[in-house]
């Protein structure tokens, strides 16, 4: 059903790799879209973490992306100082919101205690729910752009939430690498696209927005299959009034799942 079919993913070929393979193995052609770029702030965000691990003494750490993981530890390397990060983390209990965080940890030689069996924010509250987490200190090292909904969420629960910001997000700036996304899609010759954040839809439009009239870019996703990776990433897409599918196991594998759904019953859109 997938034969022939042009399907973008909103990450960068490196960080496709998944998306890649199962696409091809569908005899779809993959077009992966670099579409953000992470801003680190810097050597910093290393002192910055250990410091508030010594103050503030959390009982829990939650990682809550692969990037947060490497951004942190490669920053610790580079400044002498990844044996303090690693006995720091693995003072506390340690909590990843996924396979690729888990697996990011565990190549740095964390041993990950707890993993959601919902990869999102509100599986990681599932999680402290079903631990009996109530009056633990949790720190959350991640992006500045992130949503307040998991510090709101652990709040509701009981659990106190230190978050540390590591990095901002922005468009991907070398947009030479979507002249033939733009191309195809221009031909309405696109045929689907994975939006696997909400970063990632604000970098889709402003990129897209310099070239194309809001209108007809909204016309041409009209005729697409979207499908969102998790329900904020849907939330960011209605925002800019793109109707989307979301997929039901917030992953990549989730999410290309449901555009073959959508693609054998496009109703489902």
């Amino acid at each position: 059903m997938l034969d022939g079919k042009n399907i973008a993913i909103t990450r960068s070929k490196d960080d496709a790799a998944e998306f890649i393979s199962l696409t091809e193995q569908n005899n779809a052609t993959p077009i992966p879209l670099p579409t953000i770029e992470l801003v680190s702030k810097g050597e910093k965000i290393v002192d910055e973490f250990l410091e508030s691990i010594s103050k503030y003494s959390p009982d829990y750490s939650v990682f809550m992306s692969s990037k947060a993981v490497k951004l942190l530890f490669d920053t610790a390397k580079q400044i002498g100082k990844l044996e303090q990060l690693q006995l720091a983390v693995a003072n506390t209990m340690v909590m990843s919101v996924g396979p690729k965080t888990t697996i990011a940890l565990e190549d740095e030689g964390i041993k990950v205690n707890f993993q959601p069996t919902t990869y999102s924010s509100v599986g990681v509250g599932e999680e402290f729910t079903r631990i009996h987490a109530v009056g633990k200190k949790v720190i959350v090292p991640r992006s500045g752009a992130s949503t307040p909904f998991l510090k709101e969420l652990l709040n509701k629960i009981g659990i106190d939430v230190l978050e540390i910001h590591l990095y901002n997000v922005c468009a991907f700036r070398d947009t030479t690498q979507w002249n033939e996304f733009r191309q195809l899609f221009s031909q309405n010759k696109v045929d689907g696209i994975v939006f696997t954040s909400a970063s990632s839809v604000r970098g889709f439009f402003e990129i897209m927005l310099k070239d194309h009239n809001e209108q007809v870019l909204l016309d041409n996703l009209g005729k697409i299959s979207v499908v969102s990776i998790g329900p904020f990433t849907s939330d960011e897409l209605k925002k800019f009034k793109v109707k989307n599918t979301v997929a039901e196991v917030h992953t990549v594998a989730g999410a290309f799942d449901a555009i073959k759904s959508t693609m054998f019953d496009p109703s489902g859109i």
